[in-house]
């Protein structure tokens, strides 16, 4: 019998534009045939356009993915397996934003976030097994509230400790614990269906 194959790594990245020292590009950068999908340049705060950049980005990949997603990239990710079925093996969602209150200055408010259709936030389980990866300082969300999410989702909940946001802003540049978390995303989803 022959190994199945690796999954494809599909990074979706938050609302920023492109970062060269985010641990996303880094990791993208060193994995092969790994899918970036693009930052939008039009309608970059609408759920819907970034929906489908993320399906866009799926759309010729034959075999089954691994999505690694950041910021409100978890929140398209979740808009997105709403909306459409796919092999999925796994998502990382790390560090996902509280879009239900406000967060700090320089962000969408939650009225335009609701205006663009991010709200509410679907809290139905995800139709493949997925890791939350949460701050406990985090700006952007509440740990207790992203605990919440996860239960949602059917979730594994990791606690990252203090790590802000997971981003340059906060200290973070590579993040080899991803490589970790999508190693057991591939290895667990891929015994489940042997």
């Amino acid at each position: 019998m022959h190994p199945a194959a690796p999954p494809t790594v599909v990074i979706v990245p938050g609302l920023r534009d492109h970062v060269p020292e985010h641990w996303q590009t880094i990791l993208a950068n060193k994995t092969a045939d790994a899918r970036v999908v693009p930052p939008l340049t039009n309608d970059r705060i609408s759920c819907d356009a970034q929906v489908a950049a993320l399906e866009e980005a799926l759309s010729d990949i034959s075999g089954p993915v691994v999505l690694v997603a950041h910021s409100a990239g978890v929140m398209t990710t979740v808009h997105w397996a709403q909306r459409h079925r796919r092999p999925v093996r796994g998502a990382l969602l790390a560090a996902p934003p509280d879009f239900a209150t406000p967060m700090p200055e320089g962000y969408p408010t939650p009225e335009a976030l609701s205006e663009n259709g991010w709200t509410p936030v679907p809290r139905t389980p995800l139709p493949f097994p997925s890791i939350v990866a949460a701050s406990t300082n985090d700006p952007l969300a509440d740990f207790d509230r992203v605990a919440g999410l996860a239960r949602a989702w059917g979730s594994r909940l990791e606690n990252l400790g203090p790590v802000g946001h997971l981003n340059p802003a906060s200290g973070y540049g590579e993040w080899p614990r991803a490589e970790e978390f999508i190693r057991e995303l591939s290895r667990v989803s891929s015994d489940a269906s042997a």
